[in-house]
């Protein structure tokens, strides 16, 4: 079987802030920005691999969900606990400072992990779960 992960979705609940994070301290090509019935999605991916993207979505965008779970989804997201991405670099140290000079909230500095791997994890703009891994 020929499958590959072509894009995965993230909330976001400020649209620029995102955009900044992803595109200007991240270093992701914009792919699309949409915006439509007063909703934003911007579609960004990491230069030089045009086939994995990362789609930042209004939350609220879903007409399925109840206002119910829409008021849970914000608040899961104000705790930072909703969604998340696992991203690779061969600069680890670099990415991260960079990351920390944006103003991302900080949840793990650089560490080696006893599962063999060295990561560090923040939040974007909107609380989502960015773990950022060295590749060895």
């Amino acid at each position: 079987m020929d499958i590959a992960i072509y894009a995965s979705f993230l909330p976001h609940d400020n649209p620029d802030a995102s955009l900044a994070f992803y595109r200007d301290t991240l270093g992701f090509e914009v792919r699309g920005d949409v915006d439509h019935g007063g909703m934003r999605w911007i579609t960004v991916g990491p230069a030089g691999q045009p086939g994995t993207s990362i789609v930042l979505e209004p939350p609220a965008a879903d007409p399925g969900i109840t206002d119910d779970e829409r008021r849970a989804i914000v608040e899961m997201m104000a705790k930072g606990t909703y969604a998340g991405v696992v991203l690779a670099t061969a600069d680890l140290d670099g990415t991260f400072e960079r990351v920390l000079a944006s103003g991302a909230e900080v949840v793990q500095e650089p560490a080696e992990q006893p599962y063999g791997i060295r990561d560090c994890a923040v939040r974007d703009p909107a609380g989502n779960l960015v773990r950022i891994q060295q590749i060895r």
